[in-house]
């Protein structure tokens, strides 16, 4: 049988991509045909990844579609007469971007009213997370259900190591990580209030780290910075290092000493998984589907108390049983995120369409 994916974009080091790459791996090893077909590819990419104008992409016996942007795929898979399956993997709701880039606002709105248009021509709705799976339910999509990322964690946790990388972040300040695109629903502005927090009560011999792209969005990433100045925080403690190899990333993940997640809209958050991975204990407040994706691992809380979060950062990052209890909590919890557990999903999701494992 043939099942084919589509992906809009296809980059190295994309959690949607990637896991797109593991899903293929078990079809195939599974004795099917399956291809990864997308509209935009990078070079060190081609061959592995096909371009969608393939004829091949549009004779699937399955087609997995993995929605997270608008693009022309949308109509074309709604055009399919069998085997359509989505995954959706969360659109930043429009409102956050509204303050901040009029196109990145239009962007998201024309994301949902595409998402919304395949309401009747989907034969099967998969979020990758219950929170995500219970907005194609509202929507009206149906059946649904719920296979969550493959998180290609070898990248973490196989990467070779980084000597002079490795010697900075080593040299006695606290390293409090956050990785992923500084957006509005991210609340960076947050993560630099908690540091604020954090230098007046609990410790002033810490770094926050912010690994992942920060200029998609300048006006916001001018706010960020124009409140450091504001508290007249040393700049120095504050890294905004861009997009990083693997090999880098890696590195910040080992000499992290707690992971923070402030964000206030998560469809599902892959870094929490790495960090999990990684074995480094996350902070996090509770939102979207952030509980989910931790678990019950991890340190939650909720409302956002900045007061209660430093006091919290500053048990993980000292109290050596908490610190313990938290790293024990998450082992468990990665436990779930394993390949054969995956599978299982997998299959138990397209027998819904015909196609027994």
């Amino acid at each position: 049988m043939m099942i084919n994916q589509w992906v809009p974009a296809a980059h190295r080091g994309d959690a949607i991509g990637d896991s797109a790459r593991v899903v293929r791996h078990i079809l195939r090893t599974a004795g099917h045909v399956s291809e990864l077909y997308a509209l935009t590819i990078e070079e060190e990419l081609r061959g592995d990844v096909l371009p969608f104008e393939d004829p091949r992409s549009r004779r699937g016996d399955v087609t997995i579609f993995h929605f997270a942007l608008p693009s022309r795929m949308t109509a074309e898979f709604a055009s399919l007469r069998r085997g359509r399956v989505l995954q959706y993997h969360n659109v930043t709701p429009a409102r956050f971007f509204a303050p901040y880039d009029p196109q990145l606002f239009r962007l998201a709105a024309i994301a949902r009213q595409e998402l919304r248009s395949l309401v009747g021509h989907v034969d099967l709705a998969l979020g990758d997370s219950d929170f995500n799976r219970q907005e194609l339910e509202d929507l009206g999509f149906d059946p649904t259900g719920v296979l969550p990322i493959a998180v290609n964690t070898d990248r973490i946790t196989s990467a070779p190591r980084r000597p002079a990388l490795e010697k900075i972040l080593s040299d006695g300040l606290i390293n409090i990580l956050f990785v992923g695109r500084l957006a509005p629903n991210k609340r960076i502005e947050d993560h630099i209030r908690l540091a604020e927090v954090y230098k007046r009560y609990v410790d002033s011999y810490y770094r926050f780290l912010f690994v992942g792209r920060y200029d998609g969005i300048p006006r916001y990433f001018e706010q960020v910075q124009a409140l450091v100045t504001e508290y007249r925080m040393l700049p120095e403690r504050f890294w905004f290092t861009g997009p990083v190899p693997d090999e880098d990333l890696a590195a910040f993940y080992r000499w992290a000493d707690v992971y923070v997640s402030l964000s206030e809209h998560e469809g599902f958050c892959v870094p929490l998984v790495e960090a999990m991975a990684a074995d480094v204990p996350v902070l996090a407040y509770a939102a979207g589907a952030v509980p989910e994706t931790l678990g019950g691992a991890g340190v939650l809380f909720a409302p956002k108390d900045l007061e209660l979060a430093a006091e919290m950062l500053g048990l993980l990052v000292y109290d050596r049983a908490t610190r313990e209890h938290v790293l024990e909590g998450q082992r468990a919890r990665l436990k779930d995120f394993a390949l054969e557990r995956i599978e299982t999903r997998l299959w138990r999701a397209l027998d819904q369409v015909g196609i027994p494992s």
